[in-house]
């Protein structure tokens, strides 16, 4: 991994453990959220820039609606950019081959700046780095449509999957730049599951609840790990070609949190360190999840306050005065898992060893995180957590 991935991947954990601090399933795109925040540090200046290089702390905080009225839109994660040399060069590489056409599977990457006509935006290299247009808006005479129009975008590039990005009330005639990242994923299992083998079976919700779920199973050789120090399981389902997996961190159900870190989530993930020669009894529950997540407050906290303040925030990279701000941030997600394969959606608006043959069981009848990564980069593009149906 290199350092930008390890660094997006380190905070995308602390993100995680900031949502679940509200409990229940949970989905979301690491790669879209810093994708669009790298966009953003492209027109920070001085105080601003250096906030958003320099957070460094774990959340532990519920997400709110912010209440001001937007002036700039962004959708963005604070994250270690600081750590990175040669930031944006890095990104647009991450974001090439991760995107580079594949028969095995489908992943796009796109983003786009609207910027309000009437507005004099300086010049960025959003185009370079991110393949990024700007393109021209009437945010102070049809905030409405402009608003419809950008998520109309986003819904193109994410297949229809996410369908309103910016909600109502998110764009306004104070709006003068909105900056939206969509990621959309659909790929296929190496080993499909039968579907005349998925059957409904319980999970356990908790000690004392559990739901039926469609729970599907398969019978094959797949890479295995068990981490008897924190004693859980790690699956290894990889897609066509095994350019894209998703691993499937399993807790002993007595177990409710993982000691996660970059570090951790880099050693249980390797496979080399996985027994690939067993054969594995999977039972998986076949599960849909879509949420919407407003951010603003979680970033306060983590200390880019001044990006948030009309007097304060310099983003005059972008438009040379100090006019703008961010008061908006949404990121919202889509995750379909079935027998024969996933179907994965995200958008960020920047609104700115050799062994005897056997045979192992993994059953994911209780909460489990999941995470895709792109193999090559070993970069985190979607991470999640399943806790059963509502």
């Amino acid at each position: 991994m290199d350092t930008l991935s390890q660094a997006n991947g380190a905070f995308a954990l602390h993100l995680y453990r900031a949502l679940s601090d509200a409990g229940g399933s949970l989905f979301f795109s690491p790669l879209s959220i810093s994708a669009t925040l790298a966009m953003v540090q492209l027109g920070a200046r001085t105080h601003t820039e250096k906030e958003l290089g320099e957070v460094y702390g774990c959340v532990w905080s519920k997400f709110s609606n912010h209440e001001q009225p937007p002036s700039l839109c962004v959708c963005v994660q604070v994250l270690r950019f600081k750590q990175v040399p040669d930031l944006h060069s890095h990104f647009q590489h991450v974001v090439s081959e991760i995107s580079a056409p594949t028969s095995s599977h489908l992943l796009k990457a796109a983003n786009r700046l609207y910027g309000e006509i009437t507005f004099s935006f300086l010049p960025v290299c959003f185009l370079k780095h991110y393949h990024a247009e700007l393109q021209e808006v009437d945010f102070v005479g049809a905030a409405e449509q402009t608003r419809l129009a950008i998520n109309k975008w986003v819904q193109d590039n994410t297949e229809g999957k996410v369908r309103e990005l910016l909600k109502s009330g998110m764009v306004s005639a104070m709006t003068r730049l909105a900056l939206v990242n969509a990621v959309y994923f659909k790929g296929s299992w190496m080993h499909q599951f039968n579907k005349e083998e998925t059957k409904e079976m319980p999970f356990k919700i908790n000690q004392n609840v559990s739901r039926p779920v469609q729970m599907m199973f398969q019978v094959k050789k797949l890479p295995l790990r068990f981490i008897p120090e924190q004693n859980l399981q790690v699956l290894e389902l990889p897609y066509e070609k095994e350019t894209l997996s998703m691993f499937i961190v399993l807790p002993n159900e007595s177990k409710r949190g993982e000691d996660l870190s970059i570090e951790n989530i880099l050693d249980w993930t390797d496979r080399s360190k996985m027994d690939v020669w067993t054969d594995v009894v999977v039972r998986l529950p076949r599960f849909r999840l879509e949420q919407d997540f407003s951010l603003v407050d979680t970033l306060v906290k983590m200390g880019v306050a001044s990006l948030f303040d009309e007097g304060v925030a310099d983003l005059s990279g972008m438009a040379g005065g100090r006019g703008l701000f961010v008061s908006a941030l949404a990121h919202s997600a889509v995750c379909e898992v079935g027998e024969e394969g996933t179907e994965a959606a995200a958008a960020t608006g920047a609104v700115a060893s050799f062994c005897m043959m056997r045979e192992e069981h993994f059953t994911a009848d209780h909460p489990f995180l999941f995470l895709i990564t792109h193999n090559p980069t070993r970069s985190i593009l979607f991470l999640g957590r399943y806790c059963g149906p509502p």
